[in-house]
């Protein structure tokens, strides 16, 4: 037990390194080349924070075991909106441009929309809805490169990295972000056993926060140093990374099977994407302010709840 809390805790500071690394090195890279910060949120850091996500549920899809693949996905997507946006907004109002309003939420909205109806419709996610989902998402981010500012107004003049410094930083911070994340997993998994917690509730909680902790550190190392898109563009990001690509790719290998999933987890997962698409539309404000976080904190509470009186 001792060896497992000091390996959660070294875990847990390479996340927290990792994720400062990231972020410094992700917006080195967004100035030099010229691209938004909500970009390079969007593509680099989106995909780097959800290489957790990737690899538990395309390592569930070629054992056969669905209820990973799925599960994984839906408990990540709901930690990012509720609990990671609801943190990070809690800390910094998030600022949400035109492109957000009219893209980047209304996509998200979209697509776990799409991933319920697919999923209840046959009972499954078939490998044709696995590479419509591939197709959609491949196209998503060429029109999110194609349709994007060049540039990123209103940011503060800072210190300029080197390319190649930028570069090593992004590498070092998802390598710390891995690394840390799957320690921080595979330890808090062995607690909770020889405390004698169920499979169910650590696969629903542990997992599900476990391979969202790159997104949550992340988000508040980006919230901290005031670059709101960059950490909105990675909670975006990795939850269409999620669906589209992740149970695309995993729905390929192997059909996956949804009579697992109950209407209170889909609800949730949908009621999260509604209350981010709500917050930029009601009272005609442009960002997540301290009100939506509560919210979406409350939501997140009740449904942690939830999940404990029913383990």
């Amino acid at each position: 037990m001792i060896l497992q809390i000091v390996l959660l805790i070294a875990g847990l500071a390479l996340v927290i390194f990792g994720a400062d690394w990231l972020v410094d090195g992700a917006s080195g890279i967004a100035r030099k080349a010229g691209i938004s910060e909500f970009v390079i949120g969007l593509t680099i850091v989106g995909f780097g924070t959800s290489c957790p996500e990737l690899v538990v549920s395309l390592t569930g899809a070629f054992k056969g075991l669905a209820d990973i693949s799925l599960g994984n996905v839906v408990g990540s997507n709901i930690f990012n909106t509720l609990l990671i946006l609801g943190v990070t907004s809690l800390i910094a109002p998030m600022a949400i441009t035109s492109h957000n309003k009219l893209r980047d939420i209304p996509m998200v909205f979209g697509i776990t929309l799409l991933f319920i109806l697919f999923g209840k419709y046959n009972n499954d996610i078939s490998r044709l809805e696995g590479i419509i989902f591939l197709l959609l998402f491949a196209g998503y981010i060429w029109y999110s490169f194609k349709s994007s500012p060049r540039e990123e107004s209103g940011e503060q003049k800072e210190k300029q990295l080197k390319l190649w410094h930028a570069i090593l930083l992004v590498i070092a911070g998802l390598a710390g972000l891995i690394i840390g994340g799957r320690l921080f997993v595979d330890n808090a998994t062995e607690i909770a056993r020889e405390i004698g917690v169920s499979d169910k509730f650590i696969a629903i909680t542990i997992l599900a926060l476990g391979t969202s902790l790159p997104e949550l550190a992340t988000c508040i190392v980006a919230a901290a140093k005031h670059k709101g898109q960059l950490a909105l563009g990675n909670i975006l990001g990795s939850n269409i990374f999620n669906i589209l690509l992740i149970i695309g790719a995993s729905a390929v290998v192997t059909p996956l099977n949804f009579s697992s999933m109950n209407w209170v987890d889909l609800g949730v997962l949908l009621l999260s994407s509604i209350l981010l698409f709500t917050s930029c539309y009601v009272a005609k404000k442009d960002e997540i302010d301290r009100v939506d976080a509560t919210v979406m904190l409350l939501c997140q509470a009740g449904y942690m709840a939830w999940l404990f009186i029913n383990l």
